[in-house]
């Protein structure tokens, strides 16, 4: 959904910059039921055209209904793996108070592990091994 909300946003940005280049390089003076039509329906059009983008999102189907091509773990929202390579970097800097500089996934007895070299402030360099699944440090 937010893909659509984002395409929309853009496309409306750039409808309006447009548009302001264009009546900015007018030499014509509007009448002023013109710049009523520019000033206020012009504006409510595009927030339309932006929940009309969030609508259709809504109509897609998801898990569950037939033709579904997303995974389900996806539609709901819910990660593949317990924890992310961005959320175990930021728990083992917070963990060791060091810095990572270097991340590697790999397949551990079926399972994915990240491996994440650290620097801590005093020079020393270590590495520690996070469960995907489980969040837990080995």
């Amino acid at each position: 959904m937010t893909e659509y909300v984002t395409a929309a946003v853009w496309a409306i940005f750039i409808t309006m910059k447009v548009a302001r280049i264009a009546f900015l390089r007018q030499t014509v003076k509007l009448p002023p039921a013109m710049k009523k039509f520019r000033n206020g329906l012009l504006p409510a059009v595009f927030v339309a055209a932006a929940f009309a983008a969030g609508a259709q999102a809504h109509t897609v189907p998801g898990a569950g209904y037939p033709g579904a091509t997303v995974e389900p773990s996806r539609v709901d929202g819910v990660p593949r793996d317990g924890i992310s390579l961005n959320e175990a970097v930021s728990r083992a800097e917070a963990q060791y108070n060091a810095r990572v500089v270097r991340t590697d996934v790999v397949d551990e007895d079926g399972r994915k592990v990240y491996v994440l070299k650290l620097l801590s402030e005093k020079g020393r360099v270590f590495t520690v091994r996070v469960d995907a699944n489980s969040g837990r440090v080995r």
